[in-house]
């Protein structure tokens, strides 16, 4: 393999021959993930991930700003689809169940307390409250 370098396509600083950002070491360092783990998990060689390393500790200022910047971003995309799903919701309004469905859905619950009380050591002749088809 060629010299790794670092690179900036469009979406920011990256290992030339792949598409593992430096942001994304960032979030795995700071998870307290070793080197080790994180050149595993990413397929990266132990080349790949020493010039990672150095490039950040050599440029710290700047990979911190780009990558609080970068969190700041993913956060206000992560807000604005979240306030769009309620949105949606709030027009749509929750769905009824047809009727079909409503009887499997009393009949499923019943089956699944039955299990639970099998798994317990309860006895399993107990009638529940759930309508029976």
């Amino acid at each position: 393999m060629g010299t790794t370098i670092i690179r900036r396509p469009d979406k920011g600083l990256t290992i030339t021959g792949t598409r593992v950002t430096l942001y994304a070491l960032m979030d795995y360092l700071r998870a307290g993930w070793t080197a080790d783990d994180i050149r595993a998990w990413l397929d990266l060689t132990d080349e790949q991930l020493r010039v990672a390393l150095d490039y950040i500790a050599a440029h710290r200022g700047a990979v911190e700003a780009e990558y609080a910047a970068v969190l700041s971003e993913a956060q206000e995309h992560e807000q604005y689809w979240e306030k769009r799903l309620r949105e949606h919701l709030a027009r749509k309004g929750r769905p009824v169940p047809a009727p079909g469905k409503v009887a499997l859905y009393a009949k499923l619950a019943e089956q699944r307390a039955r299990t639970i009380r099998e798994l317990a050591g309860e006895p399993t002749d107990v009638i529940d409250d759930v309508p029976q088809s």
